[in-house]
């Protein structure tokens, strides 16, 4: 016989082990389904193939579904979700786990939850059984939320938020971050309300009743049942110390008003002397036209000789009397008596 022949026997042999194996697979999985009532056809199957789709996730999730007795999700809604890039998987889990719980969470929801990139799982699982959040978060380096009195006495606090999660806002909700930084708010705003921090340190649940009162969780994923304190410590008296540092400030300022008026008086005070030296030198340019004055007067015939020696006279017994009386001669008018 032509070998041609027997080469093509052997490829049909291989073509027809290789689609045997391949429906063994598909036919295992529309076995599974067909006992499990989930009703999903061979065609079907092999067709999930062709539209790159895992048959194996669609089938065994659909079985999943329908075990837990949720029958009005077909697997076009699984096969569209999956080539929309969601966890098919989680969203059933999560599906599985709302109806168990009584909780409602229609399948449209759930797949925009797991989309918007939500863990679907973990927030059913939260509204079930609620989750504390440390307030403020440990991790982002502030171990208590610090907030001042009216009294001026700081106080650390630190709280614990017991939050259950809202399905219906989780899509656009905020998330945890926003309920630390509201709770944050609030305490800091009842501590500062406060007219004493012994009131507060006395009854500190009345910070959780003000914080809770604000409806924190507005907008957010989130439904907070319940704000409980769990420490307040007494820090700094940071009234005092604003007053200290107030002080010090207006000392400062005081010196230097001081300085800047005694830098005004010395230089006022070298003004005057330096009018002192300029009267002086007029005095003394006044006593030099004395001479001129009195020649003058006795070119014209006003002043005569025996007049002159009167006037010295006079002069030299003024200067007798100031010496007798121990009076200063260089003051201005000692001369005179």
């Amino acid at each position: 016989m032509n070998p041609l022949f027997y080469v093509l026997i052997g490829v049909a042999a291989l073509v027809v082990l290789v689609l045997f194996i391949v429906m063994i697979n598909y036919f295992q999985l529309w076995f599974q389904a067909l006992l499990s009532n989930a009703k999903v056809s061979l065609l079907s199957i092999i067709a999930m193939r062709f539209r790159k789709v895992n048959p194996s996730v669609i089938v065994i999730n659909k079985i999943r579904l329908v075990k837990a007795g949720i029958t009005d999700i077909n697997t076009d809604d699984l096969e569209n979700h999956f080539l929309a890039g969601g966890n098919v998987s989680n969203v059933v889990s999560a599906l599985i786990a709302a109806s168990n719980a009584k909780i409602e969470l229609p399948w449209n929801v759930g797949t925009a939850i797991d989309l918007a990139g939500r863990d679907i799982l973990d927030a059913v699982n939260t509204s079930v059984n609620p989750k504390v959040i440390e307030c403020p978060n440990p991790q982002l380096g502030r171990p208590t939320i610090d907030a001042v009195a009216k009294d001026g006495i700081q106080l650390k606090a630190r709280a614990r938020v017991t939050v259950r999660t809202n399905l219906a806002r989780l899509v656009g909700g905020a998330t945890e971050e926003t309920i630390v930084a509201r709770v944050g708010e609030g305490i800091v705003s009842s501590i500062g309300s406060a007219d004493s921090h012994a009131v507060v340190l006395e009854n500190p649940d009345r910070i959780s009743k003000a914080v809770m009162a604000r409806g924190l969780d507005a907008g957010t994923a989130f439904e907070i049942l319940s704000i409980d304190i769990a420490d307040v410590d007494v820090g700094e008296n940071i009234g005092a110390k604003l007053q200290a540092d107030q002080a010090e400030a207006d000392k400062r300022r005081f010196q230097a008003e001081a300085e800047k008026r005694r830098a005004m008086a010395v230089a006022e005070e070298q003004e005057n002397k330096a009018e002192i030296q300029k009267n002086r030198a007029l005095v003394v340019l006044a006593e030099a036209e004395v001479p001129k004055a009195m020649a003058h007067a006795f070119k014209s015939g006003n002043l005569g000789v025996m007049d002159y020696y009167k006037m010295s006279n006079i002069q030299a017994d003024t200067s007798m009397r100031s010496s007798i009386a121990g009076e200063d001669q260089s003051k201005p008018g000692g001369a005179n008596g």
